[in-house]
């Protein structure tokens, strides 16, 4: 019987064997194809078992999980929903996820290898944790002041600070509520038509996924190319600048809109925002300075993340010289987003360097311990210093006695740029209302905030009135919100 006994062993032993290597190829070979089958709800079922991590702004949560009690389990919630929307984005059961929760989902799902400490521990789960938690650089008084500011119009608000690049305020209305889409209901379905259909766009993310016009802000860029090339070399010279302006080798005449810009020095055309004075500054500078000082405050840059994509704010690099005219002044082909706009505020504000706007300070651990954090960001030098700095003299002269003066506040050092952009056919649209700025705290070595809002509904009955009266107060509560602290 010993032979008989011996060969069972063995059979045995090879299946057994052939057991664990059919484990190990199900488990490990084929877990890629078995997690992406359809019919596999196991991967899912998983991931909303367990409650989300959350994304903080001011040390505070700004997101949570609730327990449903159903198959899915957890799903997300949202304090001051529609404040936060355009940083948080949403994590749907149903639609998937966007912005940081998108970005940091490995984190904030607890899938992220990092979470655990162990990454070969959890390539064996093959599920996550707990999720770990996204800590943003936002400030909350600033984010609401600009929410509040805008008031549910069509418009946003960037804020930065320029030493760091840490962005303050993030806001576009009118927003939404992502808490809407969190569950699988029919419920989540009908907000989600309800909003993808709706004409007021509030799931766009206007501060960055939407590229205005800049108007007359864009003179800044004219200003700095104008004063690094040499074309200006006294800001109070009287420049030979006819008004009405031809555009070169057009019959098209250029004008404005108040009085006084005929051969009007720069400091003066900056502050009340004489057309024709930038127009011909740009033409004179010539395309390839406008296109490199454009370029380096971030136009034409494809690749701007913070961490979510920023679509790319445009100058034309192949115009004739009346086409160079218009893209002077912020018109033409020329586009920017409000975060760019805040950029080229917070290049002036520092000195001429640019910090790269960065959104998330760090992400950690469930426990609190830290994943990784943001060290100081990489910077270029947009212009020269002594650029820069007569750059803050004008916009200081448009919050004191131009067309800024509803920027100003009490006991601090403020700077500024209007403009009202014209769009539509035959420029038929009501005009966007920008305003750009920066502020400086009395005592203060450098400037705290630089600030970029546009109104898309705004009114007004002459150009620069409309962003000096609609954007310029909303940029006020922004900045003194960041003083404050």
């Amino acid at each position: 019987m010993a032979p008989y006994i011996r060969r069972a062993r063995v059979f045995c032993a090879l299946l057994l064997a052939a057991l664990l290597v059919n484990a190990a190829r199900v488990q490990v070979v084929r877990a890629g194809a078995y997690d992406d089958n359809p019919a596999n709800r196991r991967a899912v079922i998983a991931r909303y078992a367990v409650p989300r991590g959350n994304i903080l702004v001011g040390g505070r949560p700004v997101t949570g999980s609730v327990d449903t009690g159903e198959q899915l389990r957890y799903e997300r919630t949202y304090r001051d929903g529609p404040l936060y929307a355009p940083v948080t984005g949403f994590a749907s059961q149903l639609y998937g996820t966007t912005l940081l929760e998108h970005t940091h989902d490995g984190v904030l799902s607890g899938t992220d290898p990092l979470i655990s400490g162990f990454a070969l521990w959890h390539d064996v789960r093959r599920d996550g944790g707990p999720g770990g938690d996204v800590v943003t650089t936002l400030d909350p008084a600033a984010q609401r002041a600009a929410f509040q500011g805008l008031g549910g119009r069509r418009g946003a608000v960037a804020a930065v600070e320029p030493a760091t690049g840490r962005v303050l305020a993030l806001v576009s209305t009118p927003s939404y509520d992502p808490a809407e889409l969190s569950g699988n209901s029919e419920a989540v379905s009908s907000a989600w038509a309800r909003l993808n259909h709706d004409p007021e766009q509030p799931m766009l993310n206007r501060a960055v996924r939407q590229t205005y016009p800049p108007g007359s802000t864009f003179k800044v860029v004219t200003a700095a190319a104008a004063l690094d090339a040499g074309v200006v070399t006294n800001l109070d010279a009287r420049t030979r600048s006819p008004d009405p302006y031809r555009l070169p080798g057009t019959t098209t005449r250029l004008t404005n809109e108040g009085d006084g810009c005929r051969d009007a020095s720069v400091r003066d055309a900056f502050e009340w925002s004489c057309n024709t004075v930038f127009a011909k500054l740009g033409v004179d500078v010539g395309v390839p300075q406008m296109t490199a000082t454009a370029e380096a405050f971030g136009f034409n840059d494809p690749g701007v993340r913070m961490p979510f994509p920023v679509a790319k704010s445009t100058f034309d690099t192949s115009v004739d010289r009346a086409q160079l005219a218009l893209s002077s002044i912020g018109q033409y082909n020329t586009r920017a987003t409000p975060l760019q706009m805040a950029m080229v505020a917070a290049a002036v504000a520092n000195g001429g360097r640019l910090r790269t706007p960065y959104l998330v300070e760090r992400t950690t651990r469930p426990d609190g311990q830290a994943l990784n954090g943001t060290s100081v960001r990489p910077d270029r030098q947009v212009m020269r210093a002594a650029t820069a700095a007569r750059l803050k003299e004008l916009m200081a002269g448009v919050v004191q006695e131009g067309t800024g003066t509803n920027a100003a506040i009490p006991g601090a050092l403020v700077g500024g740029k209007t403009g009202t952009a014209q769009h539509g056919v035959g420029n038929s649209g009501v005009p966007y209302a920008w305003f750009v700025s920066w502020a400086q705290a009395a005592g203060a070595e450098v400037p705290a905030v630089a600030v970029a809002v546009v109104v898309e509904d705004a009114s007004a009955d002459r150009g620069e009135i409309s962003g000096g009266g609609d954007a310029a107060p909303i940029a006020r509560e922004v900045m003194r919100a960041v003083l404050a602290r």
